[in-house]
């Protein structure tokens, strides 16, 4: 072999080797972050009694602040990690949760669900939210626990088989395809809603300073 095709040969083998170990390493971090979530969220009484025995409104509001910030930016952390769930040719190659997109579209609702209704005020939105937080949670934990990880067990074997995405290429596809399906769905509703909410926040200030030029350009009265 002549030494560009050697260093070649190395440095597909390092890309691969690479982007392996970043997937693995992401498939792992995610039940951290998944836990994480699923904290924060059934957390809120414990911040709600502590906000209330806080003499001192500066450190309440940034308490919090503080609280909102972790909850709703670990849910955008861990669904844009999700994303790998998307991607047929990892989702066929390597040994991920069957119900990973599934799980992402579950995160996905939840965050429609905190950008339509006011969740921490609204007890419905808020049991909504935790339904889904849940259900998704459980749809990534089963497969991952169960199949992915327990593939060395003996007993669980025909349970690793069918919810582990390499050896159950054909369902997981189709779950990925139909949860993308879903997600641009979702995404779509919420760019309409998002267009129609600034049109209406825009419309009073458009209206008054199309007055305000209108009165400009009279010609004053002697």
């Amino acid at each position: 072999m002549k030494p560009d095709d050697i260093s070649k040969a190395i440095t597909d083998a390092l890309i691969q080797g690479g982007s392996q170990w970043l997937i693995s390493t992401v498939v792992a971090f995610l039940p951290v972050l998944w836990t994480m979530v699923l904290i924060l969220h059934l957390g809120r009484p414990y911040i709600l009694r502590t906000l209330r025995r806080c003499g001192l409104r500066l450190g309440a509001d940034i308490w919090w602040m503080s609280y909102l910030l972790m909850r709703d930016g670990l849910l955008l952390l861990t669904f844009a990690l999700s994303w790998i769930y998307f991607q047929p040719n990892v989702v066929v190659k390597v040994a991920l949760p069957i119900t990973g997109p599934l799980s992402a579209l579950c995160l996905l609702a939840a965050l429609a669900v905190k950008l339509s209704r006011r969740v921490d005020d609204d007890q419905q939105a808020y049991r909504w939210t935790t339904a889904l937080l849940v259900i998704g949670a459980t749809l990534y934990y089963g497969p991952l626990v169960f199949a992915v990880e327990a593939a060395s067990q003996d007993y669980l074997a025909g349970f690793a088989n069918a919810f582990t995405s390499n050896t159950n290429p054909g369902v997981a596809l189709v779950c990925m395809w139909l949860s993308l399906a879903a997600i641009i769905v979702i995404v779509g509703w919420l760019f309409v809603r998002v267009w129609h909410s600034v049109g209406r926040t825009m419309a009073p200030q458009v209206a008054s300073e199309k007055m305000q030029q209108a009165s400009e350009k009279e010609p004053a009265i002697l």
